[in-house]
């Protein structure tokens, strides 16, 4: 492979979340600092595309169904947002397979592109308290957390206030409170479904989803105006991405450098020092190989990705995977589930209608498990939804014909109200991935094996899920209730976690307090690898979090000579 002169501080692999934290925050502390992404540059004005009218779309919005069951089978599966408009911000499954079990399936969703993932994230951003960091030790499952709610409590205040975080403040121990921007809204049909709440049960409560979107100008970005399309990306830069915020303001300090197209092989490993020297890169315009130097490396590419960087990673002192002495690497895959909840009619309220399409839902805190011991299962859930009134698009599901049929849908339709739940998963050692190095990607690189599947006590919290929504609509008095119970695949959550574990043991673990290898010490992991339990909220912001914590104990270890 043909070198590059230059030795930077730090490398950095991948440009989503994390990465864009740990190069907002390593270039200010004064590194200069290279960005590997594997995907193209996104210009913003040329595609972000929230506000191309579907008539300008060559399928008109009903997409090439063929064409994406072809290149992008497992993307499509992404809820909605692997469509005609923002498919391009998912990667081709034909260029980056994977395998799994026979009878089994992991849908392993991917975004390659400078901003990875960050451009479509669902934004709902969440503390965790120290009922999740406590969790693996009370129950005497996988291992106990390095680090408690107060070693990252001053680390969520740092990021929150920067990302611009809207929320309501509900003094809850088991979600505890953040520095929020003003809430959004709830509809009519959110505040009785609240009042309800309070009314008949008297350990849950509902609150506005804690969002990564602006809900008045932060940082000079602009407040939202409510169209409801984050997903094709946002030209107001009103929504959380490194895109609109982390990897600007990296480059504003002069010390960055990104350079995409940049395919990670693996880590180099020096034997005499034990540190990682740099980076094998494929180019994935050429395919041609190079090596980037680094005098520290922050793994950022995703969970799985990650993983599978440091499992090609493979040398004689590692030979089953770099900084892997304990034999976790790989292990402990975490999702959360997801599949259950109910839906129903709430009468009443037709003279109001929600203002724009506000990019949030509701959130009812997990409630299970916090005061009182659950029978059934360990661990607890919450729920995301929201309330809203039906439009003309329900006549897809009506019987009629003719004008009167037509113009009954120019009115709106009856309120709705759903919720569906996010179930935590539990840390187990067969839940595992491993290197297949008879299958190879576009570039030569061997791909993943993902061994995954739900166990006993997730199956158990779905039920539980789907029960408990139903009755919750129930007392708000709606009509035509639906529940459901249909488990998600693993992966489908988005919100893959573990694989290379923090943890207080070397023996048992792959990171330290601080993500940074036992075995390697100028290598870091700040995605959702180092996760060593799963909590029910949605991890983005504890990545954030943990990044920023983690540069800063980084840099301050080179200031010593320790790295």
């Amino acid at each position: 492979m043909a070198p590059n002169s230059k030795t930077y501080d730090a490398v950095i692999i991948g440009s989503g979340i994390t990465g864009g934290w740990a190069a907002k925050e390593l270039t200010e502390k004064g590194l200069n600092t290279l960005v590997l992404e594997a995907g193209r540059t996104i210009v913003p004005e040329q595609d972000y595309v929230e506000h191309v009218p579907v008539w300008e779309l060559k399928y008109r919005y009903w997409d090439n169904r063929f064409e994406r069951e072809r290149t992008q089978p497992v993307q499509r599966e992404c809820y909605y947002a692997c469509d005609e408009y923002s498919h391009k911000f998912f990667v081709s499954d034909v260029e980056n397979p994977y395998s799994c079990d026979p009878g089994k399936h992991f849908s392993w969703i991917r975004g390659r592109q400078v901003g990875g993932k960050s451009i479509t994230w669902g934004r709902q951003s969440y503390r965790w308290s120290d009922l999740d960091f406590e969790a693996n030790l009370k129950d005497g499952i996988a291992v106990d957390w390095p680090i408690r709610y107060a070693d990252i409590a001053p680390w969520y205040d740092y990021v929150e206030e920067f990302a611009g975080i809207s929320g309501q403040p509900e003094g809850l121990p088991q979600l505890p409170d953040g520095k929020f921007l003003p809430p959004m809204e709830m509809t009519c049909v959110e505040q009785d479904f609240r009042d309800a709440l309070a009314k008949h049960f008297d350990d849950r409560i509902m609150t506005i989803g804690r969002s990564a979107v602006l809900t008045q100008v932060h940082k000079g970005r602009a407040a939202c105006h409510y169209c409801g399309v984050c997903h094709r990306g946002c030209i107001t830069q009103s929504y959380f991405s490194s895109l609109n915020s982390t990897l600007p303001a990296a480059q504003k300090t002069g010390r960055l450098t990104i350079r995409p197209y940049s395919v990670v092989h693996s880590l180099l490993f020096d034997s005499k020092t034990r540190k990682v020297s740099g980076v094998r890169v494929i180019d994935a315009q050429t395919k041609n190989p190079l090596e980037c130097k680094g005098r520290i490396v922050f793994l950022c590419a995703s969970t799985l990705e990650s993983t599978r960087i440091l499992l090609n990673s493979a040398t004689p002192e590692f030979p089953n995977g770099l900084a892997n002495s304990s034999g976790e690497l790989g292990h402990n895959l975490m999702d959360h589930h997801m599949g259950a909840g109910a839906n129903g009619m709430m009468p009443g309220h037709e003279d109001k209608m929600p203002f724009g399409n506000r990019p949030n839902g509701i959130y009812i805190p997990r409630f299970r498990n916090v005061k009182t011991k659950q029978n059934d299962f360990i661990r607890g859930y919450g729920y995301q939804g929201g309330g809203h009134r039906e439009g003309w698009s329900r006549g897809m599901w009506m019987t009629g014909i003719g004008a009167d049929f037509k113009n009954a849908l120019r009115k709106p339709g009856p309120w709705r109200f759903g919720v569906g739940g996010f179930g935590e998963c539990l840390p187990n050692h067969d839940n595992y991935v491993e290197v297949d190095k008879e299958k190879l990607d576009a570039w030569g690189i061997p791909t993943l094996k993902i061994h995954c599947a739900w166990g006993p006590n997730e199956h158990a919290m779905s039920k539980d899920i789907s029960i408990q929504a139903g009755e919750m609509l129930a007392a708000a008095g709606a009509k035509d209730i639906q529940t459901y119970q249909e488990i998600s695949s693993p992966g489908l959550g988005i919100h893959e976690m573990g694989t290379g574990r923090m943890g207080r043991d070397p023996k048992t673990s792959v990171l330290n307090a601080h993500n940074q290898a036992h075995d390697v010490k100028n290598l870091f992991i700040t995605d959702g690898g180092c996760m060593t339990s799963s909590s029910c909220v949605n991890p983005s912001l504890t990545y954030m979090a943990l990044t920023a914590r983690a540069c800063d104990f980084a840099v301050s270890e080179m200031k010593k000579n320790n790295l």
